[in-house]
């Protein structure tokens, strides 16, 4: 539950302006742009997160990079083309709300929380790092309205993990966790090098309906490896 409302999907997340908003595509006349927003961890380390806005939501001189600002929306996945003709999973927080900050003012803590109820799409993957920590991947189609589903890749540790590694494709699970981004490489057949940012929900708590029936086959979302 975010801010009281239960929903099958809900996102809310406070930090740091990073860029002024880009265009980003247009749908019945409703302009959208993209911008990203630097949450600290309690760690003191960051997670970038990009955010979607419609420009109805507000006053786009408002949009300064390096102000403070709390966004609650949904946290959505869509696939863009790219270059090559492949197509990416690409995820962001879609804003329905967003709370502008003055000058020097800020949360005592950053926000950083999502809460997800969907099927498991894809068989979770489960294993063991060099470091001997627990850790399972796993895909999660949350549906929203006009029959479309966003697809958003999960990732649980410890005993969570040892949880969701035994679930089974179709099962309606909720989850509550947080956003994350982190960076790695990808080496191409060429020797090519590209450094590469990916985005998902680590899984701090996870409750499955227990009237789920499981499917059969795995849904096919495009995911890049």
């Amino acid at each position: 539950m975010v801010n009281g409302r239960c929903e099958s999907n809900m996102a809310n997340v406070s930090g740091v302006i990073v860029n002024k908003p880009v265009f980003g595509h247009e749908i019945y006349g409703e302009g959208f742009y993209y911008f990203d927003v630097k949450v600290k961890r309690l760690s003191n380390s960051f997670d970038v997160i990009p955010v979607t806005v419609s420009e109805r939501l507000a006053d786009f001189s408002e949009y300064e990079p390096g102000r403070y600002i709390e966004v609650e929306g949904q946290f959505r996945s869509y696939n863009t083309m790219q270059p090559d003709g492949s197509t990416k999973l690409m995820l962001t927080v879609f804003a329905r709300d967003i709370i502008f900050f003055g000058p020097g003012e800020s949360l005592e803590t950053d926000k950083n929380e999502v809460v997800l109820d969907g099927f498991i799409c894809k068989k979770p993957v489960y294993r063991k790092t060099p470091f001997n920590r627990e850790i399972t991947d796993f895909l999660l189609a949350v549906n929203r309205s006009y029959n479309k589903s966003d697809y958003i890749p999960c990732i649980s540790w410890g005993r969570n993990a040892r949880f969701c590694g035994k679930r089974s494709v179709g099962e309606n699970v909720r989850i509550t966790g947080r956003m994350q981004s982190r960076k790695y490489e990808k080496k191409f057949e060429d020797g090519t090098v590209v450094e590469k940012v990916a985005y998902e929900v680590s899984v701090s708590q996870i409750e499955v309906n227990k009237e789920s029936v499981p499917q059969t086959e795995e849904a096919q979302p495009v995911v890049e490896e």
